[in-house]
């Protein structure tokens, strides 16, 4: 990425070199031109920097990186070292975290949930002053009307910039009058009939989380399919845990396990481990980890997997986490130990699983989802 802030090396993480797709867009550069105009000082906050390039060249002005993407502040480290960036010059916080007390400048790379956007601004907003300035940007699909409202309700009057290679700016402008009041985020509610084990349990969606106010479809099949109880004492893990409902289930069948949830976002993991508490019986024993997948799980080691892996990467369709997914869980299982899989019928996780596995059974379908099984030889 070449800009007037400096010529870098990037990359996502983890690197791979099959994947074409480039640690920053159009919509960075477009923003790392508009601050050579401003001169930023004092705190600079950046929110939802993807994969870490906008702190990276920005390292000069100290700011701070909030991110929900365990893999984004990976991927974040490696560019500063990369680089020659010392660590310290950037102070890394996750959506998790309070934010500074005082912001000077906020910059905001509009993330893909609408949710995490308003949860993020809510959290920011009372370390805002009357000078303090705020400048987001996305790609034109990534920013709506909607978006908009956002920063205009709780910031204060809200433009957009022109359009330049598809990517535009939002300037707000604090309004010390503006007292949107507290983030409606986390939000809960109650698993219907129809949802197996967890029926009548609470799940908590912090925001981001993926289907915050009901069970979707795909999660709802996959409960109604889930495997039996086990071996005392087995471990299950929840791959890609998102709000922890189907390791909830998995532990209200099998009261002896021992559960790991695991997920890349902050957001996820906190809603998990929220669910959790809110509805597994008394004793059930379970950690919950935010990371690389099963990455640092000690091989060998795991008696059941449960996943249903994304397809996405911010708004890029890829099976490349899911590869990895399937590759980590052959990795950490026992042998003759299982990976349940939930995904939708045309991504073809029968291929990717055989060629992991070589093997892959089908245990349910409809026309739009497949439970499938694959068991390490």
């Amino acid at each position: 990425m070449t800009t007037s802030w400096g010529e870098f090396d990037l990359t996502r993480f983890p690197e791979d070199p099959r994947d074409t797709l480039r640690a920053w867009d159009a919509a960075d550069e477009y923003l790392l031109r508009h601050l050579e105009e401003v001169s930023p000082s004092g705190t600079v906050v950046v929110l939802g920097d993807r994969w870490g390039a906008l702190v990276t060249a920005l390292a000069a002005l100290s700011p701070v990186q909030i991110s929900d993407s365990f893999l984004g502040r990976e991927a974040t480290r490696a560019n500063l070292a990369r680089a020659g960036v010392d660590p310290s010059a950037v102070r890394l916080l996750t959506t998790q975290d309070p934010p500074p007390e005082r912001i000077d400048v906020l910059l905001v790379r509009v993330p893909k949930s609408h949710a995490l956007l308003e949860d993020q601004l809510h959290r920011l907003a009372p370390a805002l002053h009357e000078g303090t300035v705020v400048v987001g940007t996305g790609m034109v699909k990534e920013i709506h009307t909607s978006t908009l409202q956002l920063f205009e309700r709780i910031i204060g009057p809200t433009r957009t910039s022109l359009a330049v290679k598809k990517a535009r700016l939002i300037f707000a402008t604090p309004d010390p009058s503006i007292t949107p009041g507290p983030s409606p985020w986390p939000c809960t509610y109650t698993l219907d009939g129809d949802s197996s084990a967890v029926s009548g349990r609470t799940a908590v969606n912090h925001a981001g989380v993926f289907c915050a106010d009901r069970l979707d479809v795909g999660t709802r099949f996959f409960l109604r399919h889930l495997p039996g109880p086990g071996a005392p004492g087995r471990r299950i893990v929840d791959l890609g845990c998102g709000n922890g409902v189907v390791g909830l289930a998995a532990a209200l069948t099998d009261p002896d396990a021992e559960l790991l949830f695991v997920d890349e976002s902050y957001q996820a993991v906190a809603s998990a481990e929220a669910t959790f508490r809110a509805g597994a019986a008394p004793g059930t024993k379970a950690e919950f980890r935010v990371g690389d997948g099963l990455s640092d799980v000690a091989p060998g080691s795991v008696d059941l997997v449960l996943n249903n892996p994304p397809f996405h990467s911010h708004h890029a369709t890829t099976d490349a986490t899911a590869r990895r997914m399937f590759t980590d869980a052959r990795r950490a299982l026992r042998p003759g130990g299982e990976l349940w899989v939930i995904g939708n019928r045309h991504l073809g996780y029968h291929v990717t699983l055989r060629r992991v596995f070589g093997n892959s059974e089908l245990i349910a379908g409809d026309p739009k989802f497949v439970v499938l099984k694959a068991v390490k030889r």
